[in-house]
């Protein structure tokens, strides 16, 4: 089955490569994974690992953090210079950071969340993944809560 091609972007008048859907689905699928497995194997994904960090009793999380922290630094510093384009097509592009009043409070329930029982999303999910089913119910808030935000949010437009 062939895969469609997103069509081709223009960037200040100049064509760009397609994206190619399939390889994108693989290579997050791919990424996913391999995150998934970093958090278990850094225990990240058992609630009780994480609350003892947040009490500063151990420190061993604050390396798998600072490791993820600084590879993603260096590619997104380093990417655009020595590439013309992603590798999978497209272009590079630039989000500004905004800290408006709902990132921060959002910020602060999430941090509220993840002091109280010690699960944020990615490492629930890849809980999950393997076998901790009792962080279903910590999916499930987070999907909840998900929902609740996508449904009260006001358009950027409207801000």
């Amino acid at each position: 089955m062939a895969s469609t091609i997103i069509p081709t972007l223009t960037r200040d008048g100049q064509r760009v490569s397609p994206v190619q859907p399939l390889a994108l689905l693989a290579t997050a699928l791919l990424a996913g994974v391999l995150f998934g497995a970093g958090l278990a194997y850094s225990t990240m994904i058992r609630p009780e690992v994480v609350l003892s960090f947040l009490r500063f009793e151990d420190f061993g999380l604050m390396l798998v953090m600072g490791g993820g922290v600084v590879v993603a630094m260096v590619a997104y510093q380093l990417g655009p210079k020595f590439l013309t384009r992603p590798l999978l097509g497209g272009v590079f592009g630039i989000r500004a950071a905004v800290a408006d009043r709902p990132t921060i409070v959002g910020a602060a329930i999430f941090g509220i969340g993840w002091g109280l029982c010690g699960v944020c999303p990615g490492p629930a999910i890849a809980g999950l993944g393997a076998g901790s089913y009792e962080l279903g119910w910590a999916v499930a808030g987070i999907a909840i809560g998900a929902l609740v935000q996508g449904l009260t949010a006001r358009s950027p437009a409207s801000r």
